[in-house]
């Protein structure tokens, strides 16, 4: 069954950190870009953060660099979102989302709740 469920959000201080994981299943994980977006309500979806599917090119939106570091373990299908000095703007729901690098199919999680509080 194919799936990607995302875990570690929460409510934080200004300033606090959170790790997001995203763990796969039900496809090959190791042929997949995968990516953080995130979402505030009225807004469209952006993307946050970016890993090749082998992890070896990474990329992030201007308003998380610096901040935020996303990272993959291929033996454990999991992409993880290291998001430090977190500030009220980055209060938002974060989707974890794979592209097959060939196959161009793409997948969602169903999102985890980030609050940053001042």
């Amino acid at each position: 069954q194919l799936q990607l469920v995302e875990s570690g959000g929460g409510l934080v201080h200004v300033g606090g950190s959170l790790r997001l994981s995203c763990t796969a299943s039900g496809f090959i994980f190791r042929l997949y870009a995968m990516s953080w977006y995130r979402q505030v309500p009225g807004k469209e979806r952006e993307l946050a953060a970016r890993v090749s599917s082998a992890g070896g090119s990474t990329n992030y939106a201007d308003s998380v660099k610096g901040r935020f570091t996303i990272s993959r373990d291929n033996a454990k299908n999991t992409v993880y979102l290291q998001m430090n000095s977190l500030k009220p703007e980055d209060t938002a729901v974060y989707y974890c989302y794979a592209r097959g690098d060939m196959s161009r199919r793409e997948y969602w999680g169903q999102g985890t709740q980030v609050t940053v509080s001042s």
